[in-house]
């Protein structure tokens, strides 16, 4: 997925607002342009989900960089002459062509003046000119983004929780039982650490594993299976190295056969090396039931111990439903900090024309 050349989109309806507005994607190398977005984010964050730790510029350069291979397109939107919002534009070369996902905020100074629903008009019209079929979009859980849902006929269909562990918390001997028990069930497989670049030889069975990541519930959600290559893990990794994350990623080998039963993968802050994320933790099925996805994390608890020690909290997302994770994260003494919503609607037959909200 490319870039859009023409970095224009359509306004909607703006007779319906006071102002006029005009959009535009971020150029990485816009030093203006970032500053803004990272501006427009953070404003919003400080009021709405003040647990997030603030986006760095050097996390949007990173993430515009490799926007259309991984990362979304990321746009700002004035209003005269101030930015009065952020929106990222999401789509997918590798799969789920039918869908766009949009996530945007408002800056709180310029709430309720109709800029929320004009950019939803922009980004819906152009998902329809790219020939998507239904848009999604998320936001934390509170009766205003229910409201603002609702109103532009967007049903929710999914609720994700993002967890924190605090490491300071962790009862190390309680660990420890845990990794002892866990080990006598999979003692049929190695453990191996991963802290650069998948190897090359090994990348197409890498892919085969990743894809164990679609068994995790999506609910009612109208999204297919990812679909996994040597490139888009590649994508992977240079969009992380670009945004600062330094990635470390355990696997699961099976001893006689040398299958990949599994992985786990945690993002370190090299900027902020206090702060981590929890990315993918999936179980081959072939190799489930031998408490591999505990073990896996409990491992890399033990292998950031030894390796990151300024690291303090690390976050982590799962979908509410996702009882079985869910239950190994609380294990770990993981917190609830938020609920997010997801929303998403089909564009075919909605009744609604190019640039309406």
């Amino acid at each position: 997925m490319s870039a859009r050349a023409d970095n224009r989109w359509p306004s909607g309806s703006s007779a319906r607002t006071l102002e006029t507005w005009s959009s535009s994607e971020v150029d990485p190398g816009d030093r203006t342009a970032v500053r803004d977005y990272a501006a427009a984010r953070e404003a919003a964050r400080r009021v709405d989900a003040p647990w997030l730790p603030p986006l760095t510029e050097h996390e949007v350069e990173g993430g515009c960089a490799t926007a259309g291979t991984w990362s979304p397109r990321s746009v700002t939107w004035s209003s005269r002459v101030e930015v009065v919002g952020w929106a990222d534009y999401e789509t997918s070369e590798y799969d789920n062509h039918h869908l766009a996902w949009l996530r945007f905020d408002v800056h709180p100074d310029h709430r309720r003046r109709g800029h929320g629903s004009e950019v939803l008009a922009a980004l819906t019209s152009r998902a329809r000119a790219e020939g998507r079929t239904s848009i999604g979009t998320d936001g934390w859980d509170h009766a205003a983004a229910s409201a603002f849902a609702s109103a532009h006929g967007l049903e929710c269909r999914s609720r994700e929780v993002l967890r924190r562990q605090v490491l300071s918390e962790l009862a190390w001997s309680e660990a420890d039982r845990l990794h002892a028990e866990s080990s006598s069930r999979a003692g049929a497989y190695e453990l191996v650490r991963l802290d650069g670049p998948v190897p090359e030889g090994e990348i197409e069975a890498f892919a085969r594993m990743v894809a164990a990541i679609n068994d995790a519930p999506v609910d009612a959600l109208d999204i297919e299976d990812e679909v996994y290559s040597p490139r888009r893990i590649r994508a992977y990794e240079d969009a992380h190295r670009l945004r600062g994350m330094r990635i470390r990623r355990l696997y699961a080998r099976h001893r006689e056969t040398g299958a990949l039963a599994g992985e786990t993968i945690v993002g370190v802050d090299t900027m902020r090396p206090h702060r981590g994320e929890q990315h993918d933790t999936a179980v081959v099925r072939a190799h489930r039931g031998h408490r591999l996805g505990l073990l896996l994390k409990l491992e890399m608890l033990r292998w950031l111990r030894d390796e990151e020690p300024r690291l303090r909290t690390i976050d982590t997302w799962n979908a509410e439903s996702n009882d079985h994770m869910i239950a190994v994260n609380e294990a770990l003494g993981y917190h609830v900090m938020g609920r997010a919503l997801l929303f998403q609607k089909p564009l075919e037959g909605d009744g609604q024309g190019v640039g309406e909200p």
